[in-house]
């Protein structure tokens, strides 16, 4: 009787620090957000082209890297029309970012 009572004060007493909010993301960096975030992100006519060995094109609008922590209200607008990003050669990077937070 006694080890029941003691697992069902144990359980009471826990509730509380178990409830908190666990905030998990899929990539390894994570990205940790405490407070509102509002992102309105809009690209047209976008192109990203990559040619050659190990190069990278993108084009980013409205993102939240990787190793980011955001604590309080957060808004992001953005529009980017006509972006293009082209990488040729080798070990080439290309990029357009609007409205991006943290990352390298």
């Amino acid at each position: 009787m006694r080890t029941i009572v003691l697992l069902v004060v144990s359980a009471l007493v826990a509730a509380p620090v178990c409830a908190q909010p666990v905030m998990r993301s899929s990539s390894p960096g994570g990205v940790q957000i405490q407070g509102n975030t509002d992102i309105r992100a809009k690209q047209e006519d976008s192109a990203a082209v990559a040619a050659g060995q190990s190069n990278e094109a993108k084009n980013s609008a409205g993102t939240i890297k990787d190793g980011t922590q955001i604590q309080g209200n957060t808004n992001i607008k953005v529009e980017q029309k006509n972006a293009r990003a082209v990488a040729v050669g080798k070990d080439n990077k290309a990029t357009n970012e609007a409205g991006v937070i943290g990352g390298k």
